[in-house]
């Protein structure tokens, strides 16, 4: 396992990066992403045999204790599997998640009270000249898992992708080099993403934001055209791996009325 690495991919946004080599030709990195904002944000944790080396590379930014907010993108090892860890660390954090995900999940598996958040709704991170806002975004199904969702920090319009855009290797920090190759060889060795009508409109209603920088959880972040780049991978989804858009919106994309406060 090589060194965990620290780099700053946007204003106050700081790429905390693990490449793991057997998993992948030329390795696969495990990124997680820290909000240094006046209540800090880390988006994702990792799995929990990586919980020493993130919570390391986190107190090189900011101290670990003054976390505020822990948030990723779906339940499964790699987003969420220190989660406990990172709580026990920082007394006064809190997970942020969609409300779907709080109910289906969280409210049972964390050993605090999580915070749900309706699509839509803004998680306000405080600043008085130095705002930080994030989006919740529901992706329900995208790129898997029901309870799937993004934030984008409104301010620096950053897109925290969790796993969209997935690319092998060990690249920089943050590209401006044309992804859309790289996360389609990603996709055609592991097939993770739910290939179903979601996927397209998903990919579409994030170009709509028009972010700046792709805030990516395996492989270099991207600050060319984010928008582009996540229309053209609609396209790809849509035409070479049948996603056809649903002629309505898809049942369960909402959460109950209620759940996850």
């Amino acid at each position: 396992m090589n060194d965990t690495k620290v780099d700053q991919i946007a204003d106050r946004i700081y790429r905390i990066s693990t490449c793991i080599p057997e998993i992948a030709p030329g390795g696969f990195t495990f990124n997680q992403f820290l909000i240094d904002a006046e209540e800090p944000l880390l988006y994702h944790t990792g799995m929990r045999q990586l919980f020493p080396l993130v919570r390391d590379a986190v107190d090189k930014v900011t101290p670990v204790g003054r976390l505020r907010w822990i948030a990723f993108a779906h339940v499964e090892a790699d987003e969420c599997g220190s989660v406990n860890e990172f709580l026990e660390e920082a007394p006064h954090a809190q997970v942020a998640h969609g409300a779907l995900g709080v109910m289906l999940s969280l409210n049972d598996m964390l050993n605090r009270p999580p915070r749900g958040l309706a699509d839509g709704e803004v998680l306000d991170l405080g600043g008085a000249g130095l705002r930080r806002s994030v989006l919740e975004v529901a992706t329900p199904h995208v790129p898997h898992n029901w309870e799937s969702h993004v934030f984008f920090e409104q301010e620096t319009r950053t897109l925290f992708c969790g796993d969209l855009c997935t690319q092998l290797g060990d690249g920089a920090a943050v590209t401006d080099k044309d992804l859309l190759e790289a996360a389609v060889v990603a996709e055609e060795t592991f097939w993770q993403t739910s290939m179903g009508p979601a996927i397209p409109a998903a990919y579409r209603r994030l170009a709509d934001l028009e972010p700046t920088t792709l805030a990516v959880m395996h492989g270099s972040s991207y600050n060319g055209d984010c928008a582009k780049l996540l229309r053209d991978l609609a396209d790809v989804y849509e035409t070479r791996f049948g996603c056809h858009p649903a002629a309505q919106a898809l049942p369960g994309h909402e959460a109950p009325v209620g759940a996850g406060r």
